[in-house]
């Protein structure tokens, strides 16, 4: 079971639903989901919470007006838990035994909503070292949410590279030139371009399909 098996009107009253326990701290009352939904008769809102109870997003205890509960499967299917799996440069490359990344720990992930990966699959997470790509609105401390080994990279893909001659990795937009040579471009004045002379040597690790920018007091 998944929200693929859910109309666009029944995934509105589950946002919904979820916003307003977030807010309030107790769930919304039929006539009130109703409201919010553009939905004139309680019946046809009974109908769709019926179909998400049976799909197994709500519990229901239809003996009280707010009877609702949102089920575990509710956010299993709204979230993505990603794996944390270590940290990468956003400066000049440094090495990086085997071309892997430094292991934070086996627990160590993140959560984001499904809304913002989008239906990309074999996520990853770093966290950046370094202010090379400050101008891309990255930051020291922040974390990148990548797709690992994408197949269709791009010019002016945020990418992290791994240079296997060098046994070294960094986080830069990757650009391949007319004469073969594949820069490596920083998103900081202050630094200058990588350029590699054998493209052979230059594996994408992953690409950069979020930011997770940390707040600092």
């Amino acid at each position: 079971m998944d929200e693929a098996n859910l109309s666009a009107r029944q995934k509105a009253i589950l946002r919904f639903i979820e916003q307003f326990l977030e807010e309030n701290g107790y769930p919304p009352t039929i006539r009130e989901i109703g409201k919010a939904c553009k939905i004139s008769s309680t019946s046809v809102v009974n109908y769709n919470l019926n179909k998400l109870e049976r799909e197994g997003f709500l519990i229901r205890d239809r003996e009280v007006s707010r009877g609702l509960r949102l089920t575990p499967r509710a956010r299993q299917d709204r979230f993505v838990r990603i794996p944390l799996l270590g940290r990468i440069v956003a400066s000049a490359p440094v090495p990086v035994p085997d071309g892997d990344f430094a292991i934070l720990g086996p627990d160590e992930a993140v959560e984001l909503p499904r809304d913002i990966v989008g239906p990309n699959e074999d996520l990853f997470a770093l966290q950046v070292s370094g202010q090379s790509m400050i101008d891309a609105m990255i930051d020291d401390g922040d974390i990148v949410v990548m797709q690992a080994h994408p197949a269709d990279v791009h010019n002016g893909d945020l990418v992290a590279v791994w240079l296997t001659d060098r046994g070294e990795t960094t986080l830069k937009r990757i650009y391949r030139e007319s004469d073969g040579r594949v820069r490596l471009q920083p998103a900081n004045p202050t630094m200058s371009p990588i350029y590699i002379d054998d493209p052979s040597v230059v594996r994408v690790q992953g690409r950069v399909v979020a930011v997770i920018r940390q707040t600092w007091s």
